[in-house]
């Protein structure tokens, strides 16, 4: 998919007629990227899918807990996984993070739009911001993100 497609399938699927409804699709895009992350990050450190039928768990999902993270978009609210032992540190927006910083943003739409491979997105991760992610979680969130 080219930067061109996608600009187009943001301006139809939001119905783009102005700055701030470009704001709003950017704020949505990033939103549900981070959510990707988080879950699929959540689900590399648990070892198992949300929906998988495992008997020999040691460790359980316990839902979720809200955060809000300001953006230079406007806030966005995230559901943080949580597991049942209380060991799941996320990396991707950390425990007492609550500002996504403009370049970090930059960043996630950027690699969004580019497609790029897992091991440009892990390296980006780690030079930027010392976030080890793993290929397989990274391949994760890229599958769920890019069509």
């Amino acid at each position: 998919m080219s930067k061109k497609d996608i600009v187009k399938y943001i301006i139809d699927e939001y119905g783009v007629t102005s700055p701030t409804d470009i704001t709003n699709a950017l704020k949505d895009l990033l939103g549900e990227t981070l959510q990707d992350m988080l879950n699929s990050e959540f689900d590399e450190y648990m070892g198992y899918d949300k929906y998988d039928q495992k008997t020999d768990k040691t460790n359980y999902r316990n839902g979720t807990s809200k955060k809000t993270v300001k953006t230079s978009q406007g806030n966005i609210d995230l559901d943080i996984p949580r597991d049942r032992n209380g060991e799941y540190e996320p990396q991707v927006i950390k425990k007492y993070q609550n500002t996504l910083t403009q370049d970090m943003e930059e960043k996630i739409i950027s690699m969004y739009a580019k497609g790029m491979t897992t091991g440009d997105i892990e390296s980006h991760l780690n030079d930027l911001y010392g976030i080890n992610v793993s290929d397989s979680t990274i391949s994760r969130v890229t599958d769920k993100i890019l069509p």
